[in-house]
């Protein structure tokens, strides 16, 4: 333990080390704040702003080339792909509602064909397709 040469108690390695750190911390704070005090440090503050956001756009640019180059697909491509598949399950809904209809038809034509081929002998009916309702 270390004592003070006058005669006072002994200094305790933590307080010795508590102070070394408050007398370090008080001297970097002032060193910073004669820093940020100084003209040029706005200049080199605004300065490395516009190249970090100049970094981060060039980033962003060569993410989306990666992307784009493997092929994969991105979160527009998804979305677009979607509208596409919703579009295409319409169409075919409405093919398949035409081929029903017209099953329909063929099924009351030969129905037709069979009843008047039964009560007048010339084997055709005659009939009209179904208006479409849109």
């Amino acid at each position: 333990m270390a004592r003070a040469e006058d005669g006072a108690k002994a200094v305790s390695p933590e307080a010795q080390v508590r102070a070394l750190y408050e007398k370090g911390e008080t001297d970097t704070a002032k060193a910073f704040e004669d820093l940020v005090a100084k003209p040029s440090f706005g200049r080199v503050l605004a300065l490395s702003t516009e190249n970090i956001a100049s970094l981060v756009r060039i980033g962003a640019d060569f993410a989306d080339l990666v992307l784009r180059n493997l092929r994969i697909a991105g979160r527009a491509d998804m979305t677009r792909l979607g509208r596409q598949l919703h579009r295409t399950e319409d169409k075919l809904e409405r093919v398949l509602q035409e081929v029903e209809q017209l099953r329909d038809e063929l099924r009351h034509q030969q129905a037709d064909g069979s009843d008047a081929g039964r009560s007048s002998g010339t084997g055709r009916g005659t009939s009209r397709r179904p208006e479409k309702s849109r």
